[in-house]
């Protein structure tokens, strides 16, 4: 039988934990091996909470954060999806649509294989059925842009009363469209039928959220005041990017066109839009916490995971060169190691 699974609690005097997570492609490899170090390290410390989901009261992602969001929330064990990236990139990003098709009319890839993938882990946790929004375990959101409607937007489940729109929406369609990037993957159009009704409903035309929320912290912080009545100085936050280089380019150049923001090896304007909206993100919540000089004693705990790329080493949304992908693997551990102390002390511990 379904039943919705709103919380209803007051969290104004406890502190309320806050997982978001970036946009990035692949690159979710990072957040997904530093979430999976936290808890090989619960397992380890023989907590009665072993998921990732059992320490957050809202976990918030974009595109291929939103992808370990909603599976997170659904109880899916992080090293699981971590292996999903680690051994499916190629199947996900290797067959590449002809050159001059990806030239004119068609995204860089077939969303197929990635819809497939994503289906086949949800429904592995739910005896062979597609889980919905319904059914995750802790308060999930995930931002996405409905091309159809011509605006933002952001799919929800039912945390508060009012938000009965998106629970019907199967998880792995509300996965697919956080995450279809443009010039990657087609937008998502799909049909599913509502919950104790016949009547089906058209999910069209929607795009990666990251095209507004790559990194979707203040979107985390509104839903935490205005849906769980929480007060500021009470929100915990841990924020997760996928590595960032600085986007510049200082050279001299004659030619400014198409062929430089959208070539073949490189799609210049996805790197500038999603890395320029994470950085604007990081800056809002600097300001938040501590006010413009800095000196203000911080209004909310905020921990930001993050790695700095080089020229050596950049990876692109779609890499598939397994080496690489391991490396990015090591950085998360690296991060896990300098951090993994403090993120267990004040998200795992501190709620027991």
């Amino acid at each position: 039988m379904w039943k919705q699974n709103i919380k209803k609690v007051n969290m104004r005097d406890k502190k309320f934990n806050i997982l978001t997570i970036d946009g990035g492609g692949i690159r979710g490899v990072f957040p997904g091996k530093f979430l999976a170090d936290l808890e090989n390290l619960i397992s380890e410390k023989n907590l009665d909470k072993k998921r990732i989901y059992e320490h957050f009261d809202l976990i918030c992602g974009t595109s291929t954060g939103g992808i370990l969001a909603i599976s997170l929330a659904l109880g899916i064990p992080a090293n699981e999806i971590l292996d999903l990236y680690l051994t499916r990139a190629k199947e996900i990003f290797g067959a590449k649509r002809q050159w001059f098709k990806r030239l004119t009319y068609y995204s860089k890839y077939d969303i197929e294989n990635l819809k497939i993938n994503i289906r086949d882990k949800f429904r592995n946790y739910f005896n062979g059925n597609d889980p919905r929004l319904i059914d995750v375990k802790t308060a999930v959101c995930v931002p996405i842009y409905d091309l159809l409607e011509g605006r933002p937007s952001v799919l929800k489940s039912n945390y508060h009363p009012r938000f009965n729109r998106d629970y019907h929406i199967p998880a792995y369609i509300a996965a697919l469209s956080t995450a279809a990037a443009p010039t990657y993957f087609d937008p998502v159009s799909e049909t599913y039928e509502k919950i104790k009704s016949d009547s089906i409903e058209n999910f069209s035309n929607k795009i990666d959220g990251g095209v507004f929320a790559n990194n979707p912290t203040i979107l985390a912080i509104i839903e935490a005041q205005k849906a769980f009545n929480v007060d500021l100085k009470n929100i915990q936050i841990l924020s997760i990017g996928t590595g960032k280089m600085k986007y510049s380019d200082a050279k001299d150049r004659k030619h400014w066109g198409p062929l430089y923001w959208l070539n073949f090896k490189r799609r210049r304007i996805i790197d500038l839009f999603m890395q320029s909206q994470s950085q604007h993100v990081s800056n809002l919540i600097s300001l938040l916490q501590k006010g413009i000089d800095k000196t203000e004693n911080p209004n909310f705990e905020y921990i930001r995971i993050d790695t700095e790329f080089d020229s050596e080493f950049n990876l692109s949304l779609d890499e598939t060169n397994k080496e690489l992908l391991n490396k990015l693997s090591k950085k998360a551990s690296k991060q896990f190691q300098d951090h993994g102390s403090e993120v267990f002390e004040k998200f795992c511990k501190a709620g027991l």
